[in-house]
């Protein structure tokens, strides 16, 4: 195959190893406002759980003032000058001292119930969210063209699918829920502290400033290596990826120590990004308990005095000093709410990257409905090339009749599995013309197009299922009968019957547990029951013995008759009953 040839001339470099680094949008306001986009049909739910979140905050606010006046209340019992009524807002609401530890309690419970409904319903938003982030990617990735993914690994795309959808889902419920809770925690903290004494809530409003401050700050220090540590676990997915999947070659060529290296290498960035992002994160929570301290010392030494001088009952110093670690702690969770915001954003600056890139082109507008073909196919002056101001097909053209079978030689680079590609239009031609019965291929759907052909590559591909699924993988609606029938052309019913499960058997990944060569039988049997117009066959005897590539040759004899079939082949015994040879060097034909 010229695979090297395609991926030396991709429209950008393959990015590859810790070299690799990926386009970021780095726009925080507008990744959050595409994030928004998603949640907009939950708007009621969240708003909903807003709503919630702030009663809670408003019960749990009234929870040290209620404190404050039972304990200013025990205090006049003691010194004898206790009425028995207990007036919390003056003039207005007055209650038993009894009662008043039973609206305490409810207060609590109350709020307690509010704050658990409120983050069922976040729980709910995200889950819904995360789920159609998923199936949007899914439905993304098969929509975009197969140069998308000549530009970037399979393993940093499988990370944006899942290691980013699922940072967003572990950490954007508490994300929601806290920012309301903080805020209206905030809020009305110091709202009851300026009403009931507006010197000492200057104090604690000094030191939640001072906090915010802190926190703006070192949220802004923290982002870009919120950044890097996204991107780096991509690089390091796809790296993992990548070695996996060629473990054989890399023991086979003793590449162990290199690739470890290289793995430490990315491993030492992610490392390195994550080290310094949760670090910052992590130092600005003592530096807002420092100030925390200073307003709780503060209130402590100012509440003292106005208590000694008659201006404040002793029961509200108590109020203050709850108000005051109170007030801490939600801002504290806003600047841990500030930090994992950015985590999320960077996630989501990764996963809208993948669903903003280009898709092929709409053709629900193109023919739908395809005569019966025969399979003349005629490339007239053909130009393409992977980067547009380098050509690699430069001018080919040929025509071959229907039920022709043509072998297409060359070196290696030479344009002949790119001439396939855009046959079946994985890629789209700069130039030229390429017609099936004279109807253009840029004039049919990309479906419609590749359902006439079969395909049979040098390179198997087997899924995780049984064998009769992976040969019924080119027909879904084809018989059991059809399935064995597709097998025993393909030489293969014999060795699956030898098998403990039969055609039931199930492959493990890569299809491990069958030879090489078994898995081409398998691939051929697949294109057999398509029963294709044009067949595609690039080196598909390559890694059979010369007893199989006989039978297989027989099989695939019977399969071209009367089907236009084009080779790729580098073996005489392959391409000499063909009826038109083509050679082919630098993307054009130079002998027929």
């Amino acid at each position: 195959m010229d695979k090297n040839n395609k991926q030396n001339h991709s429209s950008k470099p393959v990015p590859m190893g810790k070299g690799a680094r990926f386009e970021k949008a780095q726009d925080f306001k507008g990744t959050m406002k595409k994030l928004l986009v998603y949640l907009r049909p939950y708007y009621t739910r969240i708003f909903t759980a807003a709503f919630f979140a702030i009663v809670a905050a408003l019960l749990t606010v009234s929870g040290p003032f209620l404190l404050g006046v039972i304990l200013t209340e025990i205090s006049k019992i003691q010194q004898g000058t206790s009425t028995g009524t207990v007036w919390i807002i003056p003039k207005v609401w007055s209650l038993t001292l009894n009662k008043l530890f039973i609206l305490l309690l409810t207060n609590y419970l109350l709020a307690n119930l509010l704050s658990y409904i409120q983050g069922f319903l976040l729980i709910k938003v995200t889950q819904n969210l995360t789920y159609q982030l998923r199936r949007d990617l899914a439905n993304k990735i098969n929509h975009l063209p197969l140069s998308f993914f000549d530009t970037y690994q399979f393993g940093d795309i499988l990370s944006r699918s899942t290691n980013d959808v699922e940072t967003i889902n572990a950490t954007l419920t508490q994300s929601i829920s806290e920012i309301f809770r903080s805020i209206s925690l905030v809020t009305s903290i110091l709202t009851m502290m300026f009403v009931i004494h507006w010197q000492m809530a200057l104090i604690v409003t000094t030191g939640v400033v001072l906090s915010l401050l802190v926190a703006t700050n070192f949220v802004r220090i923290s982002q870009k290596f919120f950044r890097q540590q996204a991107r780096s676990y991509g690089e390091l997915n796809g790296h993992v990826e990548e070695v996996y999947s060629g473990h054989t070659v890399v023991k086979l060529f003793n590449h162990q120590n290199e690739s470890r290296k290289l793995f430490d290498e990315q491993n030492d960035d992610l490392y390195n990004s994550s080290w310094k992002s949760q670090f910052i994160s992590g130092i600005m929570f003592p530096v807002q308990m420092f100030f925390g301290n200073l307003s709780y010392i503060g209130v402590v030494l100012f509440g003292s005095l106005l208590i000694m001088s008659g201006q404040l009952d002793p029961g509200f110093l108590m109020t203050y000093i709850q108000y005051t670690r109170q007030v801490n702690q939600p801002i504290q969770q806003l600047g841990s709410t500030a930090s994992i915001l950015q985590q999320i954003a960077a996630a989501a600056e990764r996963i809208f990257l993948l669903l903003d890139a280009k898709e092929e082109e709409d053709e629900t507008h193109k023919q739908t409905s395809i005569p019966e073909f025969k399979g003349d196919v005629e490339f007239r002056n053909v130009h393409f090339g992977y980067e547009k101001d380098k050509e690699i097909i430069k001018g080919f053209s040929a025509k071959v009749k229907a039920g022709q079978m043509v072998a297409i030689v060359g070196p290696t680079g030479a344009g002949k599995t790119t001439m396939f590609n855009l046959l079946m239009r994985f890629y789209d031609i700069q130039g030229g013309k390429i017609t099936i019965d004279g109807i253009s291929t840029n004039e049919m759907s990309r479906a419609d197009l590749r359902s006439i052909f079969g395909m049979v590559l040098q390179d198997t591909w087997l899924f995780g299922g049984s064998i009769r699924d992976n040969i019924a993988y080119s027909n879904l609606d084809a018989s059991d009968e059809e399935v064995i029938s597709a097998a025993k052309s393909a030489r293969a019913n014999h060795f699956i019957r030898t098998l403990p499960e039969g055609y039931d058997t199930i492959l493990n990944e890569d299809g491990l547990n069958v030879s090489q060569g078994q898995k081409q039988l398998l691939t051929i049997a697949r294109a057999i029951l398509a029963d294709p117009t044009i067949l595609i066959l690039d080196e598909a005897t390559s890694s059979v013995d010369s007893r199989t590539e006989k039978e297989i040759q027989k099989a695939m004899d019977n399969l071209m008759e009367g089907r236009t079939s084009f080779i790729i082949a580098h073996k005489l015994s392959t391409i000499k009953d063909a009826d038109m040879i083509l050679v082919m060097e630098n993307g054009t034909i130079i002998e027929q």
